[in-house]
Parts: C-alpha cells; sequence; structure tokens
C-alpha cells in the first residue's frame, strides 16, 4: 500500500508526505532522518492519513495537498477525524 500523510511538527507546522511504509517513516521523521523540512522540527505527529493502491495515487493526492492553505489542510483533518 501507498500512505500520504500529514504531521504537524514541533514548531505547529505541518508536513505532507507519502510513503509505502507509514511506521518506517514516522519513525525516521522522528529521529531527525526524514525530510529536509521535518530534520529540526521533530518530534512530529502523525494528523492524517489516506490509504492509496499505486504510488501515482499517493503522489498525485500528495501534490494536491501540498497546494491547499494551512486552514485547508487542517479542515480535511478536522472532517477524517469526526
Amino acid at each position: 500500500m501507498n500512505y500520504v500523510y500529514i504531521l504537524e511538527c514541533s514548531d505547529g507546522t505541518l508536513y505532507t508526505g507519502w510513503t509505502t511504509d507509514i511506521d518506517r517513516r514516522l519513525q525516521e521523521h522522528n529521529q531527525g532522518k526524514g525530510a529536509r523540512y521535518t530534520r529540526g522540527r521533530y518530534p512530529v505527529e502523525l494528523l492524517f492519513l489516506e490509504e492509496f493502491a499505486s504510488k501515482e495515487e499517493a503522489m498525485s493526492r500528495e501534490f494536491a495537498i501540498k497546494k491547499l492553505s494551512r486552514r485547508e489542510k487542517l479542515d480535511l483533518i478536522k472532517c477524517t477525524q469526526t
């Protein structure tokens, strides 16, 4: 499976990414070995997760989410938590 996720960093900013192994990727982010953006902003917390059958679908969704405003991302997170 392929996953798109949104993290909240320790400074309150949001980070969006995709992976094939969410547990491994979260561990990498929280060890300072993840994306350059999160390296100085850990620990991170997983706020949003979507599952996709293909890498292409996940990457497309990641790109679409990255274009959203912070408010739109928070609304997306809120919709999935209720």
